[in-house]
């Protein structure tokens, strides 16, 4: 077994003990650098990169291969890649880009095919001079999306 498929079996076991946690990212470096990247349907707290953290580290022989390890959950910034991430961010305020034009608006739905943007737009009344307040929606599918990140409102 290499060393990837032992971190990788090691790491299977300890997000099955932790439902609510997911797996965004993982990666070995050719210095054995172990990133592990995770967030969760609630959130990730310190104490589950800790969890998870030791569910590797002390099951893996430093005498046998040096390693490096760092747990993490992932930051505000990142990029959404999976459907249950865009699911747990409902109501946060999203940046979409697609091939076609760049969206800031509110994450008012999500299920396992699409996602529904919603946002306030000044428009030309219909009637009259001025602009009015209208309420916009979208629904993407993800195959559309490009990038998705939530960004936060002050």
């Amino acid at each position: 077994m290499t060393f990837k498929d032992q971190v990788t079996k090691l790491l299977e076991d300890a997000l099955q003990e932790k439902p609510n946690l997911f797996l965004v990212d993982f990666s070995i470096s050719n210095t054995n650098k172990i990133n592990i990247i995770l967030d969760g349907d609630e959130g990730v707290n310190l104490q589950d990169c800790i969890d998870v953290s030791r569910a590797v580290e002390h099951n893996l022989d430093r005498e046998e291969l040096d390693f490096e390890l760092e747990v993490a959950s992932v930051g505000v910034g990142s990029p959404l890649k999976f459907v249950r991430q865009y699911k747990k961010n409902i109501g946060r305020y999203l940046v979409v880009k697609t091939n076609d034009q760049t969206i800031e608006a509110i994450l008012s739905a999500a299920d396992d095919k699409k996602i529904t943007l919603s946002w306030e737009a000044r428009e030309p009344k219909k009637i009259g001079k001025g602009k009015e307040t209208v309420q916009k929606s979208l629904e993407l599918s993800y195959n559309e999306i490009k990038e998705a990140i939530v960004t936060i409102k002050f």
